[in-house]
């Protein structure tokens, strides 16, 4: 717990700092710019949000939450933030982590700043436990101790505010305690190598520099960003759509039937034709209508061109609660798809990425130019998202409804640039944090038809994909982005 001098100092300390006011905000107006563009980035509008050690409530308020409350000692800063955000939708109250006595779940959690003043950092974690949810998101940025002379120097010619002594956190201390309360760290990054503004040159070493080998463990900013381990909260079994993209592919429509496995309290398969030249559409049409198996059959054509116009159109008339996209081709076998149900419908992971990379390939499964390839992006894409995988473009991909509708939302940004979907689902998945973990999956030869896939011109298609990613995601501007 806080002891008494300890607490007291603290009090005093932020009690000064909210005298001065406006004096000290706009000291450090740049800096807190770039922070509230950090988490603006990453925290959708609309969620239930507690923010610990809150201040003056201007990020709490920037972030536009359904419920909004912050938490900190210091009651002049509380009377600050009533005053300044007195209009909107936000809470203030006075207390501190190590004693917070509250009665409900936040979406998302936010210590921003904060565990650099925390007297018992392990305790003050634990305690976070009880306010999580099983798809709550816990962000903790914390200063980057590379910076501390520097700070001094900037205190000193009356550039930056004063601030009490503060722990000595590394990023990896940070993910250390956090698994010892029974967290999982999704990401961790390094943040404002920059934290002023000056047009020009804090946007390139903000977005570019800070991302770069031998720059990128110097940013002024640590951040980490958690989930609590837990199962989630199902009521009853899950339901499934699978969502079969089909485009000359009439001779594995049957064979699709037979082996998609029964996932969940009901599996429906929604097959998408697409533009076939080959009798796919009637083979469809004739299959579903004799099918006499344990799955609801659905079938429609797809309105526009390309793998995600198809898969968009499945998934838009589903109706299951986790959502699958199973290649008509039956390369990545239908008998993996449980594996995939059931990482997702566990919590262990949040979107389940098919990975044909590491189990011995079939002669005809894939030629040696389209492996390098998909090694090559599974490598970029690695970078890009922040989290690892080892295959970007295996048809296979599961994830629940609810995140898709979600992700649909965050992807509006980036605006029509995928033709597969491989990408659209990847990167909203990782700019709403989501754990993307690899199920792996065997590659088998077509047994019927040719692929739809060309290697040169979709591999152009691709490249210009991973750049589009490396510019709207890892090269984010530090601005709200939804």
């Amino acid at each position: 717990m806080f002891c008494g001098v300890f607490e007291k100092n603290l009090k005093i300390h932020f009690d000064q700092i909210a005298e001065h006011g406006e004096v000290y905000r706009a000291r450090q107006r740049g800096f807190r710019s770039q922070l509230q563009g950090y988490y603006q980035a990453h925290v959708e509008p609309g969620l239930r949000v507690l923010e610990l050690g809150c201040g003056p409530g201007d990020l709490l308020a920037s972030l536009r939450p359904s419920h909004g409350l912050g938490v900190d000692l210091s009651p002049k800063m509380l009377d600050a933030a009533r005053e300044l955000h007195a209009a909107e939708n936000l809470e203030f109250r006075e207390g501190d982590l190590h004693t917070l006595d509250l009665d409900e779940t936040f979406d998302v959690i936010i210590l921003d700043y904060l565990i650099g003043y925390l007297q018992d950092v392990h305790e003050c974690v634990a305690n976070l436990r009880r306010l999580c949810h099983a798809r709550t998101r816990v962000y903790i940025v914390s200063l980057n101790h590379a910076w501390v002379p520097l700070l001094k120097m900037a205190r000193w010619v009356g550039l930056t505010n004063p601030q009490p002594e503060s722990n000595w956190l590394s990023r990896q201390d940070i993910r250390n305690i956090l698994e010892l309360s029974d967290f999982e760290v999704l990401t961790c990054s390094c943040e404002q190598i920059f934290p002023f503004r000056i047009p020009l040159l804090d946007g390139f070493c903000n977005r570019y520099l800070v991302r770069l080998p031998g720059f990128r463990n110097f940013g002024m900013s640590d951040a980490v960003v958690a989930r609590p381990v837990m199962p989630p909260k199902i009521g009853s079994a899950l339901s499934c759509s699978v969502v079969v993209p089909a485009r000359n592919e009439s001779g594995n429509i049957r064979a699709a039937l037979e082996r998609i496995p029964t996932l969940g309290k009901q599996t429906e398969v929604i097959f998408v034709e697409g533009n076939s030249a080959d009798d796919t559409w009637e083979v469809i049409q004739r299959e579903a209508a004799s099918y006499e198996g344990p799955h609801k059959v659905r079938y429609l054509q797809q309105p526009g061109k390309g793998k995600w116009d198809a898969v968009f159109a499945g998934f838009a008339v589903a109706e299951g609660d986790v959502l699958v996209i199973q290649d008509g081709d039956l390369t990545a076998p239908p008998e993996d798809l449980p594996k995939f149900y059931e990482a997702i419908a566990t919590g262990r992971c949040e979107f389940a990425n098919g990975c044909r990379l590491v189990y011995p390939m079939e002669k005809q499964a894939m030629r040696f130019l389209n492996l390098l390839g998909n090694k090559f992006f599974a490598a970029a894409l690695s970078f890009v998202l922040g989290q690892p995988i080892k295959d970007s473009l295996c048809g296979t991909k599961m994830l629940l409804r609810s995140d898709y509708e979600r992700l649909l939302q965050r992807i509006e940004v980036l605006g029509d640039f995928d033709p597969f979907g491989d990408f659209n689902l990847l990167f909203g998945s990782a700019m709403l944090d989501l754990k993307i973990r690899d199920i792996l999956v065997r590659y088998r030869d077509r047994s019927y038809g040719d692929t739809n896939i060309s290697r040169f011109r979709h591999g152009w298609i691709l490249l210009k994909m991973t750049w589009f990613g490396l510019r709207k995601i890892k090269f984010f501007p530090l601005k709200k982005r939804y």
